[in-house]
């Protein structure tokens, strides 16, 4: 058997993740690869660090990017963080708090579960009311923004509460790096990881990690080896920290390029104006996907801007709606994950891909493959309500 050279079809990415990536990205992870020690990728790697602290909007000198995809950062901060038995309280509202739930498990911890209705908001009061029952809880662990019901929660009130009774913090802010105000110094959090993917306008692969100096004290008082070689911070930092540089793995070079080059973009832009983007195109995909009568599964106080639940209306078959867009339109939407699945499809409007060009073209997409699959549709008024709010 014989193979050819791999030609993927163009897409429009408009679900959970990935995210179109921008060409000036996709571009630079073309550039020659030099040795992972060369001085120069050195410095890069530290132009790198500093980008980050300001995407975080952290001052913290343990920010950087672990070579693996998010779900990697997310395993570094628990497996760095949690001891065995201790108690963490994890606040589930989604896929994304079960996964937490599942590492602190697999770290040997005990997880104390704080549930949530899907698609809502953790709730800080909720959140209160467990660590008085459990005084001897040392970590508070929860989603910022929940990619599986495009749900926020407050993180600044929730690490409060958590401060107060003497616990550190791990955040989700995978899907708001970039896209949603997040503000790593202010609101006091202490273990955060993000992913390339998604607002960062990056490929899939990299996963942005910060740790505040309670976090870094945590790590050094441990009494038992962290049970990841690979994920330990402790010799991750030999190779990524200041000064002389101890090897620990090849890091992935080009893709370092992408995420570097991504920053730079992100800085160019202003981050503050990003995050203005990413909302001003989610309220206008709102408009139209309101004048063709879609429902957010989300109430609007708690929608993320970049990801966007919307709820099947009776009659579709949701599989057939997605696999229609890809393959007649090369767009891609997400479906509903764990208990929201058949109920749900997620629009993502992250990084590159919040632009006025695919919000318009989703609602077209969405109006025709609807209209024929005879869901009522008024042809033209959702673009003309996108429109409005555009201008």
């Amino acid at each position: 058997m014989s193979f050819e050279s791999f030609q993927p079809p163009v897409r429009t990415l408009m679900g959970p993740g990935p995210s179109d990536i921008h060409p000036r990205v996709l571009a630079a992870m073309g550039r020659p690869t030099i040795g992972h020690l060369d001085p120069a990728f050195i410095r890069m790697m530290e132009e790198t660090k500093a980008m980050l602290q300001y995407a975080f909007q952290t001052q913290n000198a343990f920010t950087l990017p672990i070579s693996a995809p998010a779900s990697a950062g997310m395993e570094t901060c628990f497996v760095n963080l949690v001891e065995p038995g201790d108690k963490v309280i994890v606040c589930v509202n989604g896929v994304f708090g079960l996964r937490m739930k599942e590492n602190v498990e697999r770290s040997s911890g005990v997880p104390i579960v704080v549930e949530t209705p899907w698609g809502e908001a953790v709730d800080p009061n909720q959140v209160e009311e467990t660590f008085k029952k459990n005084p001897d809880a040392k970590m508070l662990a929860f989603v910022h923004a929940e990619t599986s019901t495009g749900a926020e929660s407050d993180a600044r009130t929730l690490v409060s509460v958590a401060h107060k009774h003497d616990a550190v913090t791990i955040v989700d802010a995978v899907t708001s790096l970039g896209g949603s105000p997040l503000k790593v110094d202010e609101w006091q959090l202490d273990a955060v990881y993000s992913g390339s993917q998604k607002c960062l306008s990056c490929t899939p692969g990299l996963s942005p990690v910060t740790m505040s100096e309670r976090a870094v004290e945590k790590i050094k008082r441990r009494k038992n080896k962290v049970p990841s070689w690979f994920l330990d911070l402790n010799l991750v930092m030999g190779y990524w920290g200041s000064g002389k540089r101890a090897y620990h793995h090849t890091a992935p070079i080009n893709p370092l390029y992408g995420l570097h080059e991504a920053l730079v973009m992100l800085q160019e832009e202003g981050l503050e104006n990003s995050w203005a983007r990413h909302r001003k195109h989610h309220l206008a995909l709102r408009a139209g996907l309101d004048a063709m009568g879609l429902q957010f599964y989300v109430k609007e106080a708690h929608r993320l801007p970049q990801l966007n639940a919307i709820v099947i209306p009776n009659g579709v078959d949701d599989a057939e709606l997605r696999s229609r867009l890809l393959n007649e339109y090369n767009l891609e939407i997400g479906a509903g994950l764990g208990a929201l699945a058949g109920k749900i499809v997620r629009i993502g409007l992250m990084g590159y891909s919040a632009n006025v060009k695919n919000v318009l073209y989703c609602l077209a997409a969405l109006e025709e493959v609807l209209g024929e699959m005879r869901m009522p549709v008024d042809k033209g008024a959702a673009e003309r309500a996108a429109h409005k709010v555009m201008s």
